[in-house]
Formats: structure tokens, C-alpha cells, sequence
């Protein structure tokens, strides 16, 4: 497959990643890149910003898909090439007859971002493997970016992959089942079971729709007006066999994960239950419960900062203007601090 235009505009490409097949017809993934722009100056000189040896990996959350451009923004100014990948039975990469992002194991992403980064390493110098043993690295250095859902199968993947990326930067990563630690360890057993005998079993859920409107009500002039056929208003079903997955994650994560890299979790400083519509769920979290992130936050790895971001949203990117501003300035100082050791 090759690079074709986007739907977001001449700033982006895509590019469909093939994966096989499962009971639903033909799996893919695709991969949506933004470059960096370079002046002329820059191009005979040489391009001295502070990024420009990484790359950006970002993978969505649940019900949702790729579509801040203001994020790919940041990451290319400072010289990245910036790359978001719409996993399987998401946004686009959602075909028709297929169940809206259901896997049964959160694993079966490996090969969604295997793809990916076979992309993203397409005319990189690659190492010798007989080099230092087999572990030497490709020349450039690769961030990953998880929201949501996202963040948590990032962190499950960085974990079975060791070595294989350098920094990892969660926004609002879901770590921890909502009701706590507790009710998660008395419902996966449950949950197990309807996994296994109807795992295309609808849980109970209830949404409101009020975390869609939040981010309407905060939105900025050009961000993107997402497409509700891809990121529907009110959550996609839940499933049983996605939701024992995702327990089975949380659970994972509880037990600790060794990270071997820095990790910079992103947080609003509050959670708000979205029963009725307020003011205040434009200033909180409506979607996790951020301190039990937090602290389940410290069991990636031995270098994990947290930063709590007072006003956020669930996605502190699509945060009203003074909370999504302090949410990019925390994220460059500390992408600042990590470009800087090697």
C-alpha cells in the first residue's frame, strides 16, 4: 500500500496497513504521518531542533480515533515525524460488518503497531544485528504516545517488548478499572465467563453523552469536528470479551510492568461522575478516576512522572484553552529534558 491524502488535510498522508483476517472479513490497521517542515536555511545547514532524530507513534483510545491535529503539530515544529495509527475495527479502519473495536486479547494489537513500525522504519539504516549482541538500535529514537485505551496497551506493549522504544508519554491512560482495584478483582472472574461462552455480549454501560459535549463546549476555533460515525457522541458497545481483555490489562499492570524507560503520565487533577450536565465536567475528568490513574501510574516502571493538569478533560489535548496550554507546556519541558540524554 502507499501514502494517499487524508482527511485531515494536505498536512497528512495515510497509508493502509493489511492484517490478515478474522470471522468478520479482512483486518487492517491504518497509519496516518505528518513531516516535518523544514526551511531553506534549515535544509542546507542542517536541522538543529531538538527532535529531529524521533519519531511519534500515538495510538487512541477506546470509541475514538486520530484526529488532534494540534498534537502531530507540536511533535513536527520540534522536528519529529509524527505518526498515528488507527488500530483495527477503529475509525479508519473500520470496515463494514465488523463489531466497532473489538479484540479478545489486547495483545492482537503487537501486530497492528508491528506494521506500523515497519512503515516507520522503511528507509532507516538499520544495525548490524550481530553488532553488540544483537541489541543494537536503529538510528533514530521512537516515542509512544497512548490515550485512554491506547495508554494502556502501549504500557502492555512496552512491557512484552523491551528495548524496542526510548520514551513513552501517556494522556490519561486507562490503567485501573473505574470502580476500583477491588471491584476489578471481584468481576473478572465473571466477566471471564460471559468472555468465553458470548464474548459478543453487550455489558451494561450508561453514557450521557456529556463527555462529547464537554469537549464541544471547550473546543477551539480549528480543531477538527470529529467524525461521529468513527467517534460516535455516546460510547461504541462494550463487549464481554473486550472488557475481559481489558480487566486482564488493568490486572497486569497492578502486578507492575518494568518499563525500562521514562514515562510521562498526563492527568486531569480531578474526576467529576457525569450524572447530570454541569459546568464542571468541562473542568474534570468524566471518564476515570484519576487519583487510582495516578497511583497505579507509578507501577510502569522505575521512571514514571506524573503531572496533574488542574481543569482537564479526559483528553487533556481537547481541554479548555488555559488547561490544554499548561498540558503542552508540561509535556515539551519534559520531552525537553528526555531529548537531551541519550
Amino acid at each position: 500500500m502507499e501514502w494517499v491524502p487524508d482527511v485531515l488535510g494536505e498536512e497528512f498522508t495515510q497509508r493502509t496497513l493489511p492484517l490478515g483476517a478474522d470471522d468478520e472479513g479482512p483486518l487492517v490497521a491504518t497509519l496516518v504521518r505528518a513531516l516535518p517542515r523544514r526551511t531553506w536555511w534549515q535544509r542546507i545547514a542542517g536541522d538543529r531542533r531538538e527532535l529531529t532524530d524521533v519519531d511519534v507513534l500515538y495510538v487512541h483510545g477506546w470509541s475514538d480515533y486520530f484526529f488532534q491535529k494540534p498534537l502531530a503539530r507540536f511533535f513536527t515544529a520540534r522536528g519529529a515525524r509524527f505518526f498515528a495509527l488507527d488500530l483495527r475495527k477503529y475509525g479508519r479502519s473500520l470496515r463494514p460488518g465488523q463489531t466497532p473495536g473489538y479484540v479478545s486479547d489486547l495483545a492482537e494489537y503487537d501486530a497492528d503497531i508491528a506494521a506500523a513500525l515497519a512503515v516507520i522504519r522503511e528507509g532507516v539504516p538499520q544495525p548490524d544485528p550481530d553488532a553488540d549482541g544483537g541489541t543494537a538500535r536503529p538510528g533514530r529514537r521512537l516515542l509512544l504516545l497512548g490515550h485512554s485505551t491506547g495508554g494502556l496497551v502501549l504500557s502492555l506493549w512496552a512491557s512484552r517488548h523491551p528495548g524496542e522504544a526510548d520514551a513513552l508519554v501517556l494522556n490519561s491512560p486507562w490503567l485501573e478499572f473505574q470502580l476500583s482495584r477491588f471491584t476489578r478483582e471481584a468481576v473478572l472472574p465473571l466477566v471471564g465467563l460471559h468472555a468465553r461462552y458470548r464474548p459478543l455480549e453487550r455489558a451494561p454501560q450508561v453514557d450521557l453523552g456529556f463527555y462529547s459535549r464537554a469537549q464541544r463546549e471547550v473546543a477551539e476555533p480549528d480543531d477538527e469536528t470529529p467524525n461521529p460515525e468513527w467517534r460516535p457522541a455516546q460510547t461504541m458497545a462494550v463487549h464481554s470479551g473486550w472488557l475481559h481483555a481489558v480487566l486482564a490489562g488493568h490486572a497486569a499492570v497492578a502486578k507492575g510492568l518494568d518499563i525500562g524507560m521514562p514515562v510521562c503520565v498526563l492527568l486531569s487533577t480531578r474526576t467529576a461522575v457525569p450524572t447530570s450536565w454541569s459546568d464542571a465536567l468541562t473542568r474534570a475528568d468524566t471518564v476515570l478516576v484519576v487519583d487510582d490513574i495516578a497511583r497505579a501510574a507509578l507501577k510502569l516502571g522505575a521512571s514514571v512522572t506524573v503531572e496533574r493538569i488542574e481543569g482537564a478533560l479526559h483528553d487533556v489535548f481537547l481541554s479548555r484553552h488555559e488547561a490544554r496550554q499548561d498540558a503542552y507546556d508540561r509535556l515539551g519541558r519534559w520531552v525537553t529534558g528526555w531529548a537531551v540524554v541519550r
